[in-house]
């Protein structure tokens, strides 16, 4: 991936002030899979998995952030119809957890969530959770996609991933009016801040200048910002090792507790193209939708590279590199169509995005081969 600037995004000239939402610290979790019922009258939600009832004790638990890999999770519909499909979504989450990922995370750029409906985003993670407690993985945690435009609907869409079963809440910055935003990114500053006072859950800062209209985070920026308390980690999806070292430099000094296997403040890469590269960075692992495809070789790269097998990790990253173009290039139509080839679900984007062609399918097969016969010998 390119680097990005690291540099603050240009200075506007609104001022104005927000005013806060009251806190939202829920006491009981109400919400399960379900009894998820549809607020949108034009969404039907899908009833392919029957979630049966949920304990409360394993809905609801501490479950630290620790290195390793994390899987932004697709999102899958029936055919057809583009309901949701609950049943391959935690066949899906099964099969990562199983594979010895560090962690899940729902709606984002993967899980298609710009395509789904406030109800459908909770029964995906509903879902999720449900899944993962009923295959033994209750302690693996969820990060859940909550960026909205609005200081309030992301507060409310934090609260909604609490109510799932969400443990971490994953928060773009808003960006659509940013030509109006006040200068020094004071503007970003404060709808993070004020989106950590009222989330029932930790935040981790999303930088992905590609889907922020190019608004990229400097290392300044996010320095100042993990200095809230319940702003606990970021995600790097621009590329940018340098910044990925200065982040994460840091925060390791000004940590409290040095623990490395449960850092107070955990540094991400976005891709996996750049997993040893974040490493030596100083980086905790990588939260990368290849994962989704060969979530043990992903993780195998890491492991070699901490064990000093620097050779044979650098041999192994390079396959995965080449597997993570393939992935950039497709988007999650090119990755379900990977995992419709290889593994024999995965289906389709919803509309509108396009059904890839079958020359299409067939290339995109070709392109993971290498990966995939990597991913099956370990």
């Amino acid at each position: 991936m390119s680097p990005h600037n690291d540099a603050p995004s240009p200075a506007g000239s609104f001022t104005a002030g927000f005013n806060r939402i009251s806190s939202f610290r829920p006491t009981g979790s109400s919400l399960i899979a379900d009894h998820l019922m549809p607020v949108e009258p034009h969404s039907p939600l899908s009833s392919s998995y029957s979630s049966g009832s949920m304990d409360a004790s394993t809905f609801h638990m501490n479950r630290p952030l620790g290195p390793g890999v994390y899987v932004p999770t697709m999102c899958f519909f029936e055919d057809g119809t583009e309901n949701v499909d609950t049943a391959t979504i935690a066949r899906h989450a099964v099969r990562l957890a199983r594979a010895g990922v560090t962690g899940l995370a729902t709606q984002g750029s993967n899980g298609e969530a710009v395509h789904l409906t406030h109800s459908e985003r909770q029964l995906v993670t509903a879902t999720t959770r449900k899944a993962l407690n009923d295959a033994g993985f209750e302690h693996m945690p969820i990060i859940v996609g909550c960026g909205s435009q609005s200081t309030r609907e992301t507060i409310q869409y934090c609260c909604e991933a609490w109510e799932a079963g969400g443990d971490y809440a994953l928060v773009l910055p808003p960006a659509y009016y940013a030509s109006l935003f006040a200068p020094s990114m004071e503007t970003v500053i404060d709808f993070f801040n004020s989106v950590a006072d009222a989330s029932p859950i930790p935040i981790i800062i999303y930088n992905f200048p590609g889907a922020v209209n190019g608004m990229d985070l400097s290392s300044d920026v996010i320095l100042k910002l993990a200095q809230h308390p319940n702003i606990v980690g970021v995600k790097l999806t621009c590329g940018n090792t340098g910044k990925l070292n200065r982040v994460a430099a840091a925060t390791r000094k000004l940590s409290k507790r040095q623990d490395s296997n449960n850092p107070e403040f955990l540094v991400l890469a976005g891709s996996a193209d750049f997993s040893i590269q974040s490493l030596v960075a100083g980086g905790h692992g990588i939260l990368a939708g290849l994962a989704n495809i060969a979530p043990k070789a992903c993780i195998k790269t890491i492991e070699l590279y901490k064990q000093g097998k620097t050779a044979e990790a650098q041999a192994m990253q390079e396959i995965v590199s080449e597997g993570d173009w393939t992935a950039i290039q497709g988007g999650v139509v090119g990755v379900k169509a990977g995992l419709q080839s290889w593994t024999g679900y995965g289906g389709y984007a919803r509309s509108p995005l396009p059904k890839p062609t079958a020359e299409q399918a067939k290339k995109w097969k070709e392109s993971f081969r290498d990966l995939v016969m990597l991913e099956k010998s370990l």
